[in-house]
C-alpha cells in the first residue's frame, strides 16, 4: 500500500511538474511578444533565456548571443556561445563569433571565424574585414590574398561605413579597399613604399574626395615622407 502511495505522488509530481513548466513556456513566449513589441532588447534577452532554460534549442542559442552582440554585449555573447570553431556552427554563430572577437581584440581567434564564413559565402565585404585584421597582426600576404579578391569583385554602389570620426559615415568600396590597399604597401616596406601608399590614398581620395580615414592616412604617410627627407639630409 505505501509504495503505491508513493508511485501515486510521484506521477502526480511530474504531471504538476509538466504542468507547470508547459504554463511557464506560455507565460515567457507571451513575455517575449510582448518585449518585441515594446522594443525592450534586454526584455527579449531575458525572456529568451528563460525560454532556452524550458526547453534548450541551438537556434534560440544562436540568437539569444546575436542579441548581446547587438548590445555590444560581447563577452556574453560569447558566454553563451562559446569561442569553438565547429563545422554544425550556424552561419549567425560563426558571425556573432567572429565579430565579438574582433570587437574584444582578439583579432588572431577572430580572423579563424572570419575564414570559415569566407569559405562559405565569399564576398567583398568579408574580404575586407579579413585583410584589415590580417594587417593588425603581421599578415601581410594573407591580407594581400583578400585584397586582391574584394578590388576583383567590387561594385561601385558598394559602400562600406566608418566610425572613425565622431559622426559615423559611409563611403565607396572601392575607395576602402584603395585605402587598405595603401595601407598594406606601407607595411609591406615602410621606407621604400611610401610614394605608393600615398598613391593609393590619392586613388580612394579620388573617387571620395570626403574619404576621412583616407585624408588622415594620406597625411601620415606624407609626414613620414617629409620625416624620411629630413633624417637624409642630416646624413649628407
Amino acid at each position: 500500500m505505501k509504495q503505491i502511495t508513493i508511485a501515486i505522488v510521484m506521477l502526480f509530481s511530474v504531471s504538476v511538474f509538466a504542468q507547470s513548466n508547459t504554463e511557464l513556456k506560455k507565460h515567457y513566449e507571451t513575455y517575449y511578444q510582448q518585449m518585441k513589441k515594446q522594443g525592450d532588447v534586454q526584455g527579449i534577452i531575458n525572456a529568451m533565456t528563460h525560454l532556452n532554460i524550458l526547453e534548450p534549442s541551438v537556434a534560440r542559442k544562436d540568437t539569444l548571443a546575436y542579441l548581446y552582440l547587438s548590445e555590444g554585449k560581447y563577452v556574453q555573447a560569447l558566454n553563451t556561445i562559446g569561442v569553438e570553431k565547429n563545422t554544425t556552427d550556424s552561419d549567425m554563430n560563426v558571425e556573432v563569433k567572429a565579430l565579438a572577437l574582433k570587437n574584444l581584440n582578439q583579432p588572431k581567434m577572430a580572423i579563424e571565424h572570419y575564414e570559415i564564413l569566407f569559405k562559405r559565402n565569399p564576398n567583398v565585404f568579408l574580404a575586407y574585414e579579413m585583410a584589415d585584421i590580417k594587417i593588425q597582426v603581421q599578415d601581410l600576404v594573407g591580407a594581400k590574398v583578400n585584397i586582391d579578391y574584394a578590388l576583383a569583385n567590387v561594385k561601385d554602389d558598394m559602400k562600406r561605413a566608418f566610425y572613425e570620426k565622431q559622426q559615423p559615415y559611409e563611403t565607396s568600396m572601392k575607395a576602402a579597399l584603395f585605402c587598405l590597399k595603401g595601407l598594406l604597401t606601407f607595411s609591406e616596406n615602410k621606407t621604400a613604399n611610401v610614394d605608393s601608399a600615398i598613391k593609393l590614398m590619392n586613388d580612394a581620395l579620388a573617387i571620395d574626395p570626403n574619404f576621412n580615414l583616407a585624408k588622415v592616412s594620406r597625411q601620415a604617410l606624407e609626414n613620414q615622407k617629409a620625416q624620411q627627407a629630413a633624417a637624409a639630409a642630416q646624413k649628407n
